[in-house]
């Protein structure tokens, strides 16, 4: 068994390695950029280096750093995690031209996994069933529209070298073709180095069906059974299940044995994942299911698996890297009840998904169930890295009770000032069609405005509100703008409180007894938690109304601290409702910022390539005066 390792990972996967190593007596040895100084995984190790700044490209991208970190703290091992460098081929050769052991499969099935065209030509060599479209050489906007065009609408741009949703686009038509790519090639050359892309039909009722495989260095190969991570916002998990719902013998005897066949078909070793598309329109059929990549890598949703199997992966990561033979024979892996997990992410459903960033001044999560986290109460989300802060799993004897347990978890999160997810995640897993299994790729969207909007807090919420407000201000002076007793004829007096929720003025009836809530209390305000959601209800009026804000004078503000992508427009142009003014990438997406209404562009106060704060003006816009 290895000795020490050195995890080239920040974050939860990070902390998660550490804590399977730790339990086997393997030493451990973090890295980490100025941005993650403080972080959680960084407190957690045995030894930690500093890599470089918050910029990824010049911290967790850069192997030469990662590599002389492992031989200065005498590391045995690199585990990659997932995302970073974790699929990156080089780096895995240079870590073993280092002397050092790569846990992962070998470079060369990288390389043969690691770009989507050569993959599927691949698989298609071997017998394993694609998806039509175009996978070649030729990337010019000219070829790569008439494929489209052949291919038929819709169709999906996917980068070559892609992964985790970035860098992929659906095309509803060949009108819309060449803007998609354009910017399907420029968020791909900015998450990967590479351009290139491919073109796949895209298929109307799809699920994403995934198979967990791993291979040991003698030759041996298992699997150990499917996934369903069709619950996706932009192409991105947010819920993931194993087994798969509605999954027939035959159906899961056909997905598994095919992964088992492209593994290998590149003599695979370590934790791998090959992914499917499945048509869903008359649920999943052996000869409905295709081939669409492999990561060769751990996932982000191992935890599902590991709570049907029994099996810790990572140990069995270790013990291949260590030369060992796979502990379990196929026969012997069994797959036992139902799990699910949510990620939970830093950003604002209510606000377009976008990210959240700030110090987790109050951060709880729930403590019985499995919680993978990245963080802990007090410390910072960046905007440098992903917005996943931690995952959430449940794992039950059903499907239907690993579901309501985590629904339930996923209530119970509390987290201010930074915004997050959970109330969103708790509405997907109670939603009739996700209970029913009746989901595809297309769920979220469908839904997005039930399952994203900002709920009303409920009568008791108000009420636990006001009365913490009031009890806060027992030393102040009476007011009639606060203590708002009434008289009433032939009724007793009821006491209510005007309190304001982001903005608006709200009233709230006094308790007549005690009730429970968890709320914390700021200078001016009551923060309220309830069914995951956050309501912050203060006793004083806003300062200023959303048009004197900026909101309704045609200012272009960031929401959110961020580079400065594209600007799609110039002073004196004119514009339309909901047209691109200018693009933000933050936390690795982009962010299109349009107009509020139809008018001429007045001022811009950046350029492409620019870096700019949360509440930064970038633009302001005239109103067209109808004539």
């Amino acid at each position: 068994m290895l000795k020490s390792v050195l995890v080239a990972n920040r974050g939860e996967i990070a902390r998660r390695v550490f804590r399977t190593a730790r339990r086997l007596g393997i030493a451990t040895v973090a890295v980490y950029s100025e941005a993650d100084e403080d972080a959680p995984h960084v407190r957690e190790a045995d030894q930690a280096v500093l890599i470089g700044p918050a910029a990824a490209r010049e911290s967790y991208l850069v192997g030469e750093k990662i590599i002389d970190a492992a031989l200065a703290t005498g590391a045995e091992a690199i585990h990659p995690g997932y995302g970073f460098l974790s699929e990156n081929a080089e780096f895995a050769q240079a870590v073993a031209k280092a002397g050092l052991i790569w846990i992962g499969p070998p470079p060369a099935a990288i390389n043969a996994m690691g770009l989507k065209d050569a993959a599927k030509s691949l698989m298609q060599k071997a017998g394993v069933p694609v998806t039509p479209g175009y996978l070649g050489e030729d990337q010019s906007l000219a070829r790569l529209q008439a494929e489209a065009d052949k291919t038929g609408y819709p169709v999906l741009i996917k980068a070559v070298a892609g992964g985790g949703g970035k860098g992929m686009r659906r095309v509803e038509s060949a009108g819309e073709f060449a803007a998609a790519l354009a910017s399907c090639q420029r968020e791909a050359a900015s998450s990967f180095g590479d351009d290139r892309v491919l073109i796949e039909k895209y298929v109307t009722r799809p699920r994403h069906i995934e198979v967990q495989v791993f291979g040991d260095s003698h030759g041996e190969v298992v699997h150990l059974f499917e996934r369903d991570c069709s619950l996706q916002r932009r192409h991105q998990k947010v819920i993931e299940e194993a087994p798969a719902p509605g999954m027939s013998p035959e159906a899961r005897a056909a997905v598994t044995s095919a992964a088992v066949k492209a593994a290998k078909a590149v003599g695979y070793v370590g934790a791998g994942t090959v992914e499917f598309i499945a048509d869903a329109s008359e649920g999943l059929k052996p000869d409905r299911i295709w081939f669409m990549e492999m990561n060769t890598r751990l996932q982000v949703e191992h935890p599902v698996t590991e709570a049907v199997t029994g099996v810790d992966l990572v140990e069995w990561q270790f013990r291949v890297a260590s030369g060992e033979r796979l502990p379990l024979t196929q026969d012997e892996i069994k797959l036992t009840g139902h799990a699910l997990e949510a990620r939970l992410y830093a950003e604002n459903p209510a606000g377009g998904f976008l990210p959240s960033i700030g110090v987790l001044e109050h951060f709880h999560l729930p403590d019985d169930i499995r919680v993978d986290s990245a963080v802990e109460e007090g410390d910072e989300v960046t905007p440098f890295y992903d917005p996943m802060i931690a995952k959430l799993i449940a794992h039950a004897p059903t499907r239907e009770g690993a579901s309501d347990r985590l629904a339930q978890a996923c209530a119970e999160v509390e987290v201010w000032p930074v915004k997050t997810n959970a109330a969103f995640l708790a509405r997907c897993l109670d939603h009739p069609d996700f209970i029913a299994g009746e989901v595809d790729t297309g769920f979220i969207a469908a839904h997005q405005d039930e399952l994203a909007a900002q709920a009303e807090p409920s009568a008791e919420i108000l009420s636990v509100a006001a009365a913490a407000m009031l009890s806060s201000e027992d030393e102040a002076p009476a007011s009639p703008w606060r203590d708002l007793t009434g008289f009433r004829m032939n009724a007793p007096a009821q006491t209510t409180v005007r309190l304001f929720l982001d903005g608006h003025p709200v009233e709230a009836e006094l308790p007549e007894g005690d009730l429970e809530a968890d709320i914390l209390m700021t200078d001016d305000a009551v923060v309220v938690f309830e069914a995951g959601e956050t309501f912050v209800l203060s006793a004083k009026p806003p300062q200023r109304s959303l048009d004197e804000a900026g909101g309704g004078d045609g200012a272009i503000v960031s929401p959110m601290p961020g580079k400065v992508v594209t600007v799609s427009v110039s002073v004196g142009d004119k514009v339309t409702k909901g047209q691109a003014i200018l693009t933000l990438e933050a936390m690795k997406m982009e962010h299109a910022l349009t107009a509020p209404f139809d008018g001429e562009v007045e001022a811009l106060s950046v350029s492409a390539g620019d870096q700019v704060n949360e509440g930064v003006a970038l633009a302001r816009l005239k109103a067209t005066v109808a004539a």
